[in-house]
Formats: C-alpha cells, sequence, structure tokens
C-alpha cells in the first residue's frame, strides 16, 4: 500500500554532465541571463515528516545545499554511478558532523560495488573522524524499501546500454538519465501526480530522452503533472516551455514542488 504522505521535491541541479554554462561555450544559453538556465549537475532532495532524502550527490552538492538552505538530510539514494551523480559524496561528511551519526545510503549493488571502491574511507567506522570524512552505511536496494517510515519502489531503466534506477515514492516519480523505459517499469508509472523524466534536448541521443521521446513516455503514463530534467544547453527554459503543454513544464535549479497528502 502506497504512503499517503505529503512531499516537497527541491531540485537542487536541473543540467546534464556538463552543466549549464559549459566550459568555453558561449551560445545563447551558456550566456543566457535567464537565471532558469544555469543547470548545475541534476539532484533532489525530498521532505516529508521533516526528514530529507537526498537522490544523487552531484560534484556541485555543497554549492547546491547552500543555495537552497539544505541543512540537514536524514538518506541518500542513489539512480546511478556516473560521475556527475556521484563525486559530491565526500561533502555529506558535514551532514554527518551535524547529525553526529552515520548515514543510511541506498544504492543497487552495482552502484554501491563503485562507490565502496571510489570513495572506500566513507564506509569504514570511525566515530572520531565524523567531521573530516563521511560515514556511510551502505544498504543495497533489491526492491522496495521503508526509508523513514515511507514506502520507495525503485523502477528499472536504461541509460544507453547501463541499467539505472528511477524511483517512486507515492504519487511521485523520478527518472533522471535514462533513454528507455522497460514495458514493466512504465507500468509503474501510472496515476502520478508528478512525474520528473529525462529531457535533455530536441534531438535524439544515445543514452538519453529528447523531448518527443520524453513526452511520449508523458503521454503513455499520464501524470497529471510532469517535468524535463538533465537539460543540455541545446535550449533554453523559455523556449523549452512555450512548446510545452500546460501540465508539462521544464525544472530549473532552486524549484520547489509540492504534493499533498493523498
Amino acid at each position: 500500500m502506497e504512503n499517503a504522505v505529503a512531499l516537497r521535491i527541491t531540485v537542487l541541479g536541473s543540467g546534464t554532465s556538463a552543466g549549464v554554462p559549459m566550459i568555453g561555450c558561449h551560445c545563447a544559453v551558456c550566456t543566457s541571463q535567464d537565471t532558469r538556465d544555469k543547470r548545475s549537475r541534476s539532484s533532489i532532495v525530498i521532505n516529508y515528516r521533516n526528514r530529507n532524502i537526498l537522490i544523487d550527490t552531484s560534484p556541485e552538492l555543497r554549492l547546491q545545499a547552500v543555495a537552497n538552505s539544505l541543512d540537514s538530510i536524514d538518506g541518500i539514494v542513489f539512480t546511478h554511478a556516473h560521475a556527475d551523480h556521484i563525486f559530491g559524496l565526500d561533502d555529506v561528511r558535514r551532514y554527518n558532523a551535524l547529525l553526529n551519526a552515520p548515514l543510511p545510503l541506498y544504492a543497487s549493488r552495482e552502484t554501491l560495488d563503485i562507490l565502496q571502491r571510489v570513495f572506500p574511507y566513507a564506509f569504514t567506522r570511525q566515530n572520531e573522524d565524523r567531521v573530516f570524512k563521511p560515514e556511510l552505511i551502505a544498504k543495497a536496494i533489491t526492491g522496495p524499501f521503508d526509508l523513514c517510515g515511507v514506502l520507495w519502489r525503485p523502477i528499472p531503466l536504461l541509460h544507453g546500454r547501463h541499467r539505472v534506477l528511477g524511483f517512486r515514492v507515492g504519487a511521485f516519480a523520478y527518472c533522471t538519465d535514462c533513454s528507455t523505459v522497460p514495458p514493466e517499469s512504465l507500468a509503474m508509472l501510472h496515476d502520478l501526480d508528478v512525474l520528473i523524466i529525462d529531457g535533455l534536448r530536441p534531438k535524439p541521443h544515445p543514452t538519453h530522452f529528447s523531448f518527443n521521446q520524453a513526452m511520449e513516455i508523458i503521454q503513455a503514463v499520464k501524470p497529471r503533472r510532469a517535468f524535463f530534467t538533465h537539460l543540455s544547453h541545446d535550449a533554453g527554459h523559455e523556449e523549452i516551455e512555450a512548446g510545452l503543454p500546460p501540465h508539462v513544464r521544464v525544472c530549473y535549479d532552486g524549484m520547489t514542488i509540492d504534493l499533498p497528502a493523498a
């Protein structure tokens, strides 16, 4: 049974792996004065029951946390282990210090293996080092799991040839970094209030949904609201939204989305 719980989603980062503006690029989007076109690497935080659950740790995590007054987290969940989604993990040591306790970290076994190889020091228990390094408790995702009293359902997705996870929490689903939603996963996306989905750029890409491909998923599962994320510099915020139906919008850094309890 799904939890009837109010959610607040904060988009910490809405950009692709290179971020926007991109290094060395002076295109119209990279030089845009619209703050919604400043896209750090993709991550969100979900708040419910006065708990904050972080999905992915982008390389800009410290800057994202300060910008959004994210003063505490109670758990971390990973979609996959690509660099733009994990390389801010060392910054969670500050949350360990504030909490004075280790943090649970949930990921697929494959992603955990990579995290433990890249950040081995974060998974050893030495309380006296809590100020200087992360202290994490690894928890392998093998199916639905409880996190702070709320059920999380992993959604298997394909990111090119890579297996990654999306997540459904109540009537909300987050599906960043994907180019295929298998049929069994598509069935998990029905009856949503909000869907955040990969929408990289107007033209096709081998490992990400284009805008049209993302719209095909949205039309198939019919969420009440949907948002593109993981955006490149190929189109600006205002330009993209002008071509979308009213119930489909574009994520930007710092956006908040509220879902009332069912």
